[in-house]
């Protein structure tokens, strides 16, 4: 049996939930004839630096995402890139080397930037003949550490992402295009009755619009506001908010239905079923994570982006806002008016949401899968 491993560090949802859709649907296609897997980098890494690295990021997109994104652009630098790229691998390599020597797998596709560098060192420190793809899992923007090695292989989710790596001396042929990576569930277009099924199991009423709040695995940055203020508004429309691992949203939310009687807020926890909330809901208020929008748009379904990260999610945004498939509104004492004008003004929700089905968009799990197993 052939064993690839796939390596991914917790950094935010985008980099573990590509890995997951790639390698379910590869051990599904094969029949179980492979061995695929997962591998989280900094799983026996020094506490601190494990630590800064997950915890450090989750913090700053959370509490003050002024430092990440001030370190993002500093890291423009090449020089200042490398010097990063290293000392987190010093810390990363001997836990990957320990699995990459134990496990000898075929292939190693690679889902995390701070990963690359170790990887390779790995491989030609020992002479591996191991075939080794990256997967840029940031579909417009992505971070400059990605491309420090010019001679990887890349699988890249856009074309305008494709023509900055050439443009960054990376050869043509090492690049590799398709449709961003999703769970295939995202793919399945929900019938009208599946829908009234969802809302009945999840109490909601069957012919009411829903608005749906949610960030992504932390839940979405100023939540408690962005909720006071729609709850203010007093409109005609459900609402249910997704506070992921937030606990402090969730007590605030929580707090807000008590003190208000709320019968049309429904609060939720880290749940399992994103897919059929987003499947409900008329428009989803969220920020511009790769994973969140783009399961946003498969469904087509109305995003109105309130938050994104500069620069590392600017692309995002430019897509959706360009397109016309969504609305990115940043002050939150604005967002009731447009979600009113969003659930009353049909034909305003209809013009994005034909736009929405203009694009065509299709989840890449399925070539991506193929092109891993052709590679």
């Amino acid at each position: 049996m052939e064993k690839y491993l796939f390596f991914y560090l917790k950094t935010g949802g985008g980099h573990l939930a590509p890995a997951k859709a790639v390698a379910e649907k590869m051990k599904s296609k094969s029949k179980n004839a492979i061995d695929i897997e997962l591998i989280d980098g900094l799983e026996q890494a020094n506490k601190g630096v494990k630590s800064m690295i997950e915890d450090g990021y989750k913090n700053s997109i959370n509490k003050a995402v002024w430092v990440y994104e001030f370190l993002y652009a500093l890291h423009k630098l090449r020089f200042v890139a490398k010097i990063t790229a290293s000392l987190v691998s010093f810390f990363i390599k001997p836990y990957v080397e320990k699995q990459i020597l134990e496990k000898m797998p075929k292939k190693i596709v690679v889902f995390h930037f701070f990963l690359i560098k170790p990887i390779y060192q790995i491989i030609k420190k020992h002479n591996l003949s191991i075939k080794v793809i990256t997967v840029v899992t940031d579909p417009f923007t992505a971070h400059p550490i990605w491309f420090l090695q010019n001679n990887q292989r890349f699988i890249v989710f856009s074309d305008s992402l494709k023509q900055k790596c050439i443009e960054r001396g990376i050869a043509s042929e090492h690049l590799q295009v398709f449709p961003f990576v999703l769970d295939p569930k995202f793919s399945k277009k929900v019938s009208d009755f599946e829908k009234l099924q969802i809302r009945m199991n999840l109490g909601f009423e069957f012919d009411t619009k829903l608005i749906l709040i949610m960030g992504g695995g932390e839940g979405m940055p100023r939540g408690k506001e962005i909720l006071e203020n729609i709850i203010a508004k007093n409109m005609d429309a459900e609402i249910a908010i997704v506070c992921g691992k937030n606990l402090k949203l969730y007590a605030q939310a929580m707090k807000l239905k008590t003190r208000h009687g709320l019968d049309n807020l429904k609060v939720y926890g880290f749940v399992d079923f994103i897919h059929s909330l987003i499947s409900i809901s008329d428009v989803v208020i969220t920020k511009c994570g790769a994973s969140t929008f783009m399961e946003i748009l498969l469904m087509e379904k109305i995003p109105v982006i309130n938050n994104y990260i500069w620069e590392q999610e600017k692309g995002n945004m430019e897509y959706v806002c360009n397109g016309q498939m969504g609305v990115m509104e940043r002050k939150i004492n604005r967002l009731p008016d447009l979600l009113n004008k969003l659930i009353t003004d049909n034909d305003f929700y209809n013009s994005l949401h034909e736009n929405i089905k203009k694009a065509t968009l299709v989840n890449g799990v399925d070539p991506v899968s193929d092109y891993i197993f052709s590679f």
